[in-house]
């Protein structure tokens, strides 16, 4: 009789076209016109590879050439609408900075978590302000959450807060939400990628490290508040 291995079995591959499949039911789900644009983009794109094909008299080749360009160009659309998507449900609800970070590229750092809130007790942190903070090459962004006299507020306490550890180092404050002067999730990272560098990588792990050592929101909230309350399940303080 033959042994068993010992060895632990390896795990399957997922196969991309189920993934795919996967990923298009999510986002028809919460957007119903997605196979419409995604047919659209596919047939603008061979569209265009057949009358290329025309013009040099080879009709065939340049279908063979097309018609894996439509099909990214399908996948394209579909990612960029799911992500369309994703951000209009998250508009209005609180912890929406994060999923606006979390669309970053590398060279970007960020707390999970909420570093300041004005909550005086458990059952307010849901409706508290809040600020979230990322570090980049641009410098400090406090990305504010609640109503504006009271995220305000907070942006004066965390700007004096990390300029005591971080001198010299710009701090830009943003009030997230949809209202008027307000920067919506899904604008986020353009935003923060049109500001200007004004610090080095090297410079940046440095600052990192000394706002690693900041006390926390939960030294500045009362006890029995949950901050995890007042943030989206991600990955903790992450460069993108």
């Amino acid at each position: 009789m033959a042994k068993k291995s010992d060895q632990p079995a390896k795990p399957k591959r997922e196969n991309p076209f189920k993934r795919i499949a996967s990923v298009y039911k999510t986002i028809k789900a919460i957007d119903p016109q997605v196979t419409l644009w995604m047919l659209l983009a596919f047939v603008v794109v061979l569209g265009v590879g057949t009358l290329i094909g025309l013009l040099v008299g080879h009709v065939i080749l340049a279908l063979i050439v097309a018609i894996p360009f439509a099909l990214l160009a399908a996948m394209i659309v579909l990612s960029r609408r799911g992500e369309r998507a994703a951000f209009a449900q998250m508009e209005g609800q609180r912890g929406a900075s994060i999923g606006g970070l979390s669309a970053l590229r590398r060279g970007w750092y960020y707390d999970q978590e909420p570093v300041a809130a004005d909550a005086t007790k458990p059952s307010e942190i849901n409706t508290a302000a809040v600020v979230f903070r990322a570090l980049g090459r641009p410098g400090i962004v406090l990305l504010g959450e609640g109503p504006k006299h009271r995220v305000d507020k907070l942006f004066v306490k965390e700007t004096k807060k990390v300029s005591r550890v971080a001198p010299g180092v710009p701090v830009h404050t943003f009030i997230v939400g949809t209202g008027e002067g307000e920067l919506p999730p899904r604008k986020i990272r353009m935003t923060l990628t049109k500001l200007r560098p004004a610090l080095s990588k090297e410079e940046m792990s440095v600052v990192n490290k000394r706002l690693k050592s900041l006390p926390g929101i939960r030294q500045g909230v009362p006890a029995g508040v949950d901050p995890s309350r007042a943030r989206m399940n991600r990955s903790a303080l992450r460069g993108r």
